[in-house]
């Protein structure tokens, strides 16, 4: 399936319905300016937005979202971090403490005090950065997975 982002699909459709800028901007309740910016895919209109165009273009929403996979990413990028936020204590929190504790139950048992504090500074940085590496770990997943 070609992708059709959403500022051309949008367009087509209010050139096929002989309208413009200005008629849906009105329609809409918005500038002209958001009517250019969502049709020239410099930003997209919010999901409230989304269901009045579809009204107006005799649509889906679900049309919208189907034919552009950078909309569909957006929304997968959003909703995961909605996720995250969720979380009150997530899994590196855990972790971190894990291994911090560890560290200085080992340095007691041998007596280095080194031990101690690089497992204490891990832990901290793993408690604290977990989900800035889970991300960088997605990241470099996904551009794996779109070069292959």
């Amino acid at each position: 399936m070609n992708e059709l982002r959403l500022g051309n699909q949008l367009q087509k459709l209010r050139e096929e319905k002989k309208m413009s800028q200005e008629e849906v901007a009105e329609q809409l309740s918005v500038s002209v300016q958001h009517i250019h910016k969502w049709e020239n895919n410099k930003s997209y209109p919010d999901i409230q937005h989304l269901l009045k165009l579809s009204d107006i273009y005799e649509t889906t929403i679900d049309e919208f979202i189907k034919k552009d996979a950078t909309l569909q990413n957006r929304l997968n990028i959003e909703e995961e971090e909605k996720e995250d936020d969720d979380e009150l204590f997530h899994p590196g929190f855990y972790i971190g403490i894990g291994i911090m504790f560890f560290g200085t139950f080992l340095s007691l048992i041998i007596g280095n005090l080194t031990i101690m504090m690089v497992t204490n500074i891990a832990g901290m940085l793993i408690t604290c950065f977990y989900k800035n590496i889970l991300k960088l770990l997605k990241d470099v997943k996904k551009d794996f997975y779109e070069q292959g």
